[in-house]
């Protein structure tokens, strides 16, 4: 085989996996960060929103990291930070993750034994103010392709008043919301699907579910079995190693009532019909922190095993723009007894 044959091949490889998933291999021990930061030149029939699309981003992601840029139309030639760089969700590296305030989707395929282990990431949308996304432990208990929306009374009721209303049971097709994809959750009435308004990925405009773009939710639907663990959480910021720097990812914290559900896995509602909310799920107001107090915390976790310290100035700095981009605030210690996490 030619070089020039052997570039071409690897080339067509790396776009048909552009084009279903954002994969990376997962790095070692010591290492948390996964990605790189880019930019690119906007043509002049781009939007933000159709840049981020084919980046593996989100409405929030690309607006964050590229604050000035009209995004409707950010003109010929105008630089575009693509923030394809992630400190890894806090916890185990298994199954999928959903960190809420940071819009996206973790997933951590099973390794075989004498593969790689890889992770795989997604731009999401989660529920709105008035129908939040739960936080907890649940699993993967179905999986339907073409799924019909059965739609609930408060969602039906909500539309009505908007003079917008709904049939009782919307069929497969362009006018389902949850797309040609849906995995259902132990949570009574979520799930993680399709969608048939891709602009609104990145966005909290669902009643509760999680959406994802037409093509990430079909290549993920063929990768994730049945029971795989999901783990929602909500984490603003996020602290890592990358050798030995501290590094720090951090969005704005969402402020809201948000339902807390148990640890534990919720059995399966007794109604089999494709819900979008769940009604019996407990609301819980969660108390709104400072962003230094989710710095600190994720210090603790971080360094709990390896001493470091952090630039306080650089932190206060980062947690002020918060536009989700990976930046070194501190390093590792060597030979020290305890971390400087108040210094």
């Amino acid at each position: 085989m030619t070089r020039a044959l052997y570039v071409i091949l690897v080339c067509c490889s790396l776009l048909v996996n552009v084009a279903k998933a954002e994969i990376y291999e997962l790095p070692p021990q010591g290492y948390d960060v996964i990605g790189a930061v880019s930019t690119i030149a906007a043509r002049n029939e781009d939007t933000l929103v159709d840049i981020a699309r084919r980046h593996g981003l989100g409405y929030q992601d690309i607006v964050r990291a590229n604050p000035g840029i009209n995004i409707w139309v950010p003109g010929e030639g105008t630089e575009v930070i693509l923030p394809t760089q992630y400190v890894l969700p806090p916890g185990p590296r298994s199954g999928v993750v959903l960190n809420l305030a940071e819009y996206r989707l973790y997933y951590f395929p099973e390794v075989k034994e004498g593969e790689m282990a890889y992770v795989m990431t997604y731009p999401i949308s989660i529920g709105r103010m008035d129908w939040e996304t739960p936080l907890g432990k649940t699993s993967v208990i179905s999986k339907v392709r073409n799924p019909s929306w059965y739609v609930p009374q408060s969602v039906l009721a909500e539309h009505e008043a908007d003079g917008r209303p709904l049939p009782r049971i919307v069929p497969p097709g362009p006018d389902n919301p949850l797309g040609e994809y849906a995995m259902r959750l132990g949570l009574p009435g979520y799930l993680i699907h399709g969608t048939n308004r891709p602009a609104g990925v990145g966005m909290r405009v669902t009643h509760g579910c999680v959406r994802m773009f037409p093509e990430d939710i079909e290549f993920l639907f063929g990768k994730i079995d049945l029971n795989t663990a999901v783990r929602i959480i909500n984490e603003p910021i996020k602290m890592g190693w990358s050798g030995n720097e501290l590094v720090m990812e951090v969005h704005p914290v969402l402020e809201v009532v948000i339902p807390a559900v148990a640890d534990e896995a919720i059995d399966e509602a007794t109604d089999e019909a494709t819900d979008e909310n769940a009604e019996d799920v407990l609301d819980v107001v969660v108390e709104i922190k400072d962003p230094l107090t989710y710095v600190t915390e994720q210090f603790i976790e971080t360094t709990a095993e390896r001493p470091g310290q952090l630039d306080w100035d650089m932190v206060e700095q980062i947690v002020n723009r918060s536009e989700g981009i990976p930046t070194s605030v501190g390093q590792g210690i060597k030979n020290a007894a305890t971390s400087a996490a108040f210094e």
